[in-house]
């Protein structure tokens, strides 16, 4: 699914203030990158852009969450990483790729702006901290993306997903009553495909974790009750 909704109106400055890529640059820079971007609103599920498209623009989420899904040799897809609002993606000028690496889902209804990556050069030079920040973003999901492989080679099952579901609630957690809720939908299924386990595994253990009280799942929404012994499960 490729459509999008709305384009946007123009949007205000104090949107990019804060976030780290454009957190130095004061409100005359910040209107400028804003004049130059597109800005939409894309619905659940929705293909931002797809694994070996060309790539022809970048984006800043600034709300919603993007499910990052790479397709194995066996055309399986999995997700490798999930990107909550504030962050660029679609950054391929950043790994040198003239195509997208991964294909980029909403996992709920999102806003992000795009620009064309032929700006990618003149942003890296004209805006302080646009190339520091964006190569450390890109350091840090490359280290993420290591830890899961390290994990699955050193680490049982049971300590995946504690881990995995942790990391979650750490970059996408809300307080709600009673826990620690992961802020967009999320699947038995997902957690399955970013701990290279099974669905069967991942199911029976959040059941027992559930009957202990340490987790809820319900409805693509996952509670963490008790963090302190999914993190001993995951230290375990």
């Amino acid at each position: 699914m490729n459509s999008v909704r709305t384009t946007l109106p123009r949007l205000d400055e104090s949107l990019l203030t804060h976030m780290p890529p454009f957190s130095k640059l004061d409100r005359r820079q910040i209107r400028e990158i804003l004049d130059l971007a597109t800005s939409r609103r894309y619905d659940l599920g929705v293909n931002v852009f797809e694994e070996g498209m060309p790539a022809e623009r970048f984006y800043m989420l600034l709300d919603g969450h993007i499910r990052v899904i790479r397709t194995t040799e066996s055309g399986e897809h999995v997700t490798v990483l999930h990107i909550p609002n504030g962050q660029l993606f679609g950054i391929a000028k950043a790994l040198n790729r003239d195509t997208y690496p991964a294909t980029a889902v909403t996992a709920t209804e999102s806003i992000a702006l795009s620009w064309p990556t032929r700006l990618w050069s003149m942003f890296v030079k004209e805006y302080d901290g646009f190339a520091t920040e964006t190569y450390g973003t890109v350091g840090k999901r490359m280290a993420e993306m290591n830890d899961r492989i390290i994990a699955m080679t050193t680490q049982q099952v049971e300590q995946r997903i504690a881990n995995a579901i942790l990391r979650l609630i750490s970059q996408s957690g809300r307080e709600v009553e009673d826990g620690i809720e992961i802020d967009f939908p999320v699947t038995r299924q997902d957690i399955s495909e970013l701990t290279g386990t099974t669905l069967h595994t991942v199911s029976r253990l959040l059941s027992a974790w559930e009957k202990d009280g340490i987790v809820e799942s319900r409805r693509k929404r996952i509670k963490v009750c008790e963090p302190h012994r999914l993190v001993k499960l995951g230290q375990s």
